[in-house]
């Protein structure tokens, strides 16, 4: 098994090809993914807010200058998916293009619900982090539009299949042609709950990120159903993309060792979403980095106190 690219080099934070008609467009800590050629191309998932200028400079080189999508694909809506949406549709003066996500994800794209909040009490480097990750929901004013059937016009060849869990209408996409799969954050292909899995980016099937996920048991199977599809490339949200003759039994290996954080807030009774979006969350689960953090400030706080109280005495 070997990953697409040149891997523990420069070459990680700039677009590479995945497949002849595919390319990863890092932007930050998460992928996107151009899908065609110069006759009709489709953008899976739009970043970081931000990271619009490196989509459209990708997008130039490859397509070159004036390029401007058929259509735009959310596998999900959160920040680091959906952050870029309003601001490429601008800059291409493309506001009727379609923006497809899954039904069940609408309501988080048009301003109706936030998420559900992010649990950092499950543990690890992507959960500690995601203290400061934003919930909120965000309003595309794109031509936002559901998923239906199987295929999307746009992507002949291709195929959508609902992977609910990480959010409620999280999608993947397979295209059963070359086996290529684009998962988005139903697994992701390097271990991010490690801080040293943060750095090396070892590509390895691995769990979605875990502090806003929030239905596990929806992210079993819909793992498994992964699985099922039997890739024999794999290109995530989060991680490098993977290929070869061993990827498709790693995917199976993954989908039947698959467990759950060992604690937090979702991890037995998950988030309940329906089309209006949140529908009723778990109670909070205390998290004792927030503790820490305050008995931080007051020692701070009483040192600096003290240093006021000597001064004044001087």
């Amino acid at each position: 098994m070997q990953g697409y690219g040149l891997r523990g080099s420069s070459a990680e934070s700039h677009p590479f090809a995945c497949a002849p008609d595919v390319v990863r467009v890092p932007t930050g800590i998460v992928n996107c993914y151009l899908v065609g050629d110069a006759g009709g191309w489709v953008l899976v998932d739009t970043g970081i807010g931000g990271f619009a200028p490196a989509i459209r400079r990708a997008v130039e080189e490859r397509y070159g200058s004036g390029a401007t999508p058929l259509a735009i694909v959310l596998t999900h809506g959160h920040f680091d998916h959906a952050g870029n949406v309003n601001t490429l549709c601008h800059r291409w003066h493309q506001w009727n293009v379609p923006v497809y996500a899954h039904a069940l994800e609408l309501p988080y794209l048009t301003g109706q619900s936030d998420y559900p909040p992010q649990d950092p009490t499950v543990g690890g480097a992507m959960a500690f982090m995601s203290r400061v990750f934003p919930c909120t929901g965000r309003k595309i004013v794109a031509n936002l539009r559901p998923l239906e059937g199987t295929q999307i016009p746009e992507m002949p060849g291709w195929t959508w299949h609902h992977t609910p869990g990480h959010t409620p209408g999280h999608i993947s996409l397979f295209r059963e042609s070359d086996r290529l799969l684009l998962a988005g954050d139903a697994m992701a292909t390097m271990d991010l709950d490690s801080w040293a899995g943060q750095m090396r980016r070892r590509p390895q099937p691995s769990p979605p990120p875990a502090p806003m996920t929030t239905d596990w048991e929806a992210a079993r199977r819909s793992v498994l159903l992964l699985a099922s599809l039997e890739p024999n490339a794999v290109a995530a949200g989060h991680g490098l993309p993977m290929a070869g003759d061993g990827v498709a039994e790693a995917v199976r290996h993954f989908s039947r060792t698959f467990t759950p954080p060992a604690r937090g807030r979702y991890v037995t009774i998950p988030a309940t979403a329906g089309p209006s979006g949140v529908e009723w969350l778990p109670p909070p689960v205390p998290d004792p980095f927030r503790k820490q953090i305050a008995g931080v400030a007051l020692v701070a706080l009483g040192a600096v106190g003290l240093a006021a109280a000597a001064r004044s005495r001087r």
